[in-house]
């Protein structure tokens, strides 16, 4: 049993995590993983799937795929057992097994796929040995941990012991000074002749062992090395004086602290955003093939409402929304759906309730998915070293290998949707040999990433100004799957969904009320190859 890689895919072929066990190019484990959703087949637990070179054993994790690249030599049974013990890992670790919880646990997921397969072979562990060492529980450490608070409860109990013992000498230096001072008025009463009486020889020696004693006090204070050691029981000076002006800090500060809560008085967050803030954002995946046919098309959005001012919580949004059956809106529970299905308009089921006061409040979702090529916003042809120009919708790659160990490549972009203005678009190409690149004419810039090993197309604006874009350019390399998956990004201010605000009401006044908003598209998966 050889196992090449374990990784967390998502339906339309997003890598999620993955992990691989043998040396294989990092672009080769995304291609095979990017063309396995087109294998798979639904109405199974696990099945598995064979290609030519490897064989693919997946179960489903909710809306994501658990899949083992192994090679076909691999022992199915053993496949199929590794598998759900990778399940097992995956649901035991994260509480919902999408893509938002995998990726928090991914270091505890990735450490968990090391314990079970070891340089592409099936160690001979279960579930709980896997917990076990991952937690990397030690009996050392606990018994170490244990002997460290023995000692720190023995050197409390210590600390208290010598407390009372000076707590003690004091009380007894206190003593010896009182009879001190009755010793001294005696021997004065009985003095003759001015000369010292005999009873004054043992509170001689009493003052000279008690220097600090002061005939002008009545009671004599301890000397300074038992000053010291009175110390450990009673609070410093210092702690005293902070206890004294604790209270002169603190509570002019809460009171200006709960003033300020009172009075509302906090910095707002954005001065440019009214009191009524509507955002929209639409995020595009696009997923094609090495030959340029798309596979898939989603564009997922969402419109959210914040509304700062408790005045303006009972309010209706009028929307600008295609009625297109290919589009899928859903509202929020609390908004009446008839109205938004009838009227194309947000507002409360129940009119009396006002929206919820500083809030992200997504009251429209919309989902949009399609195979048919037009709908996509941007295309792009990666394609050879023939010199034929050709511009292509999608990616299309003819690699033409030099004898030198390079290749010759053209990038070109074709932006289709007219109505739309790409911003800040990386095109990124994989470099699976040298980072480094021979680029001989380019439209915009180009910059060489050699940690990420890729080269990026960085062009600030693309509209119906420049519609085409070329990169011609020689990188390091003969494998021709080496250049793909391409990647893209791209933001852009106008929509594909053409999901819009056109007014707001106050449905209290009756009056169109101001607000603000910002409208987004960004880029969540735009892979060719």
């Amino acid at each position: 049993m050889v196992v090449l890689a374990a990784s967390i895919v998502s339906k339309s072929g997003k890598v999620v995590i993955s992990r691989q066990f043998r040396e294989i190019q990092r672009s080769r484990i995304e291609g095979l993983l990017a063309s396995f959703p087109k294998l798979t087949s639904t109405g199974h637990q696990h099945t598995t799937v064979e290609t030519e070179h490897v064989r693919y054993v997946y179960q489903p994790l909710e809306d994501l795929f658990m899949v083992l690249i192994t090679n076909r030599q691999s022992n199915i049974l053993q496949d199929i057992e590794s598998l759900h013990l990778f399940a097992r890992v995956v649901t035991d670790t994260c509480r919902s097994c999408d893509e938002r919880d995998i990726l928090n646990n991914s270091f505890e997921l990735l450490f968990a796929f090391d314990e079970i397969i070891s340089e592409g072979h099936r160690e001979n562990v279960n579930l709980s040995q896997v917990k076990n060492n991952i937690d990397m529980e030690s009996h050392e450490e606990k018994l170490q941990e244990i002997i460290a608070k023995n000692k720190e409860r023995e050197a409390k109990e210590e600390l208290k012991r010598r407390a009372k013992q000076f707590d003690l000498q004091r009380k007894e230096a206190s003593k010896r000074g009182q009879g001190f001072m009755q010793g001294n008025f005696s021997g004065g009463s009985n003095s003759m002749g001015g000369r010292f009486s005999p009873s004054l020889e043992p509170s001689s020696q009493s003052m000279m062992q008690t220097p600090s004693y002061s005939g002008r006090s009545s009671t004599p204070p301890a000397s300074s090395s038992k000053a010291k050691g009175m110390q450990l029981g009673r609070k410093p000076k210092t702690a005293d004086l902070f206890e004294a002006i604790k209270t002169e800090v603190e509570e002019p500060l809460l009171r200006s602290g709960s003033a300020m809560a009172r009075s509302g008085s906090q910095p707002k967050a954005n001065p440019n955003h009214e009191s009524v803030h509507v955002s929209i954002e639409e995020r595009v995946s696009m997923v094609a093939n090495q030959e340029g046919e798309l596979e898939q098309l989603e564009v997922k959005g969402v419109l959210t409402l914040k509304v700062a001012d408790p005045a303006m919580g009972r309010i209706r949004l009028t929307l600008d929304a295609a009625d297109d059956p290919a589009i899928q809106f859903k509202t929020h529970p609390n908004v009446d759906k008839n109205v938004f299905k009838n009227e194309k308009a947000v507002q409360m089921r129940d009119t009396s309730r006002a929206f919820p006061v500083n809030q992200n409040l997504e009251v429209v979702r919309w989902k949009f998915s399609s195979q048919d090529e037009t709908a996509v916003p941007l295309s792009k042809a990666v394609h050879e070293t023939d010199l034929s120009p050709c511009v292509l919708y999608v990616v299309t790659c003819w690699p033409s290998p030099a004898d030198n160990g390079t290749c010759d490549v053209n990038i070109e972009y074709v932006l289709e949707a007219d109505h739309l203005e790409l911003r800040d678009v990386v095109i990124a190409i994989p470099l699976p040999g040298e980072p480094s690149a021979t680029v001989h004419q380019v439209d915009g810039s180009y910059f060489v990433d050699r940690q990420r090993r890729v080269l990026e197309w960085q062009l600030p604006v693309i509209n119906n100004n420049n519609k085409n874009g070329l990169l011609e350019c020689t990188l390091p390399g003969s494998d021709a799957s080496g250049f793909f998956p391409v990647m893209t990004t791209f933001v852009a201010d106008k929509l594909i969904c053409g999901v819009d605000v056109l007014d707001v009401q106050n449905l209290e006044s009756q009056a169109p009320s101001i607000f603000s908003k910002e409208i987004l598209l960004t880029t969540d998966e735009y892979t060719v190859g």
